[in-house]
């Protein structure tokens, strides 16, 4: 079982020393320091019956109120900046009911793992993002964060000092081997490849796995068909486009040669099939030349 299948990511967060060993790398913190974390509901509140839902991947809420956000991305699509948006934006304002106290806001961070490239005009493979003053470059505020980490872009070289880079090739590990050799870097990564193996031995969790792969396969194939079945039909089309701008091109041509013979519009009209305003309007633009 591969940890960028997203059902195995949530069933690795699902544990909460791993739990504990992912955020606090991403945090920057010492494991120890984080005393203990919190599943919360993915399903986040609505206020109206008819507002857009949001459904978090893994949802924790740390012990000082702080909550993170992790999900597991595979494929990449046009609105991904604003669904991240929206989900860290509901999960901010979801702390608080009407008439609550400002007060109770609490930072909230929304982590994606990405098995694609995002930016494709650097190699950091890493990035935290804040709100900031765009002169100065000054943090407007650390309550709202978010952390894109680009499995795609992983460097060749393996940093000891980097724990976030260490569970970014745990994760994006492929075979056996890879995930074994990761699971030697740390005990909350070592922790993470124990509950790979629980779960792979476990036979609904591995049903719900290959479930997914094949929602996966699925979604490519139909993506894939609807390609193709895009391309021509665009093909076709730019075709049967082309071949109409070259018809009237050609009628146009016909009409001006016989407006300089000095044929009257609504000859030229019904020999060349074209209106005859259009007519009109061309024997304008040639008189004008003239």
């Amino acid at each position: 079982m591969l940890p960028t299948v997203d059902v195995c990511f949530k069933g690795l967060m699902y544990n909460p020393k791993v739990r504990k060993g992912f955020i606090a790398a991403l945090l920057g913190a010492d494991p120890a320091s984080i005393r203990e974390t919190v599943l919360l509901p993915t399903a986040l509140r609505q206020e109206y019956p008819d507002e857009k839902l949001g459904i978090l991947d893994v949802r924790a809420l740390m012990e000082d109120g702080a909550q993170v956000n992790m999900e597991m991305q595979a494929y990449p699509f046009g609105q991904w900046d604003a669904r991240s948006l929206f989900y860290l934006s509901k999960m901010y304002t979801d702390q608080i009911g009407r008439g609550d106290p400002y007060t109770k806001l609490k930072k909230c961070i929304h982590v994606s793992i990405l098995d694609f490239i995002r930016f494709a005009d650097d190699r950091k493979c890493h990035r935290t993002i804040s709100l900031c003053d765009e002169q100065t470059g000054e943090k407007y505020t650390d309550l709202l964060e978010l952390q894109i980490l680009e499995l795609k872009k992983l460097p060749g070289d393996l940093r000891e000092d980097d724990e976030v880079i260490q569970w970014m090739r745990f994760l994006a590990g492929k075979d056996r081997k890879e995930l074994e050799d990761m699971a030697s870097t740390s005990e909350y990564i070592e922790e993470a490849y124990r509950e790979l193996e629980r779960m792979s031995a476990d036979e609904r969790a591995r049903l719900e796995y290959e479930a997914r792969q094949k929602a996966i396969r699925d979604h490519d194939a139909i993506m894939s068909s609807a390609w193709e079945t895009g391309m021509e039909k665009g093909m076709e089309k730019g075709l049967r486009k082309g071949r109409e701008q070259g018809v009237r091109q050609e009628r146009k041509d016909i009409a001006l040669r016989m407006l300089e013979k000095g044929m009257g519009m609504e000859t030229i009209a019904d020999l060349t099939g074209m209106d005859v305003e259009e007519v009109r309007k061309l024997s304008e633009k040639f008189r004008a030349k003239e």
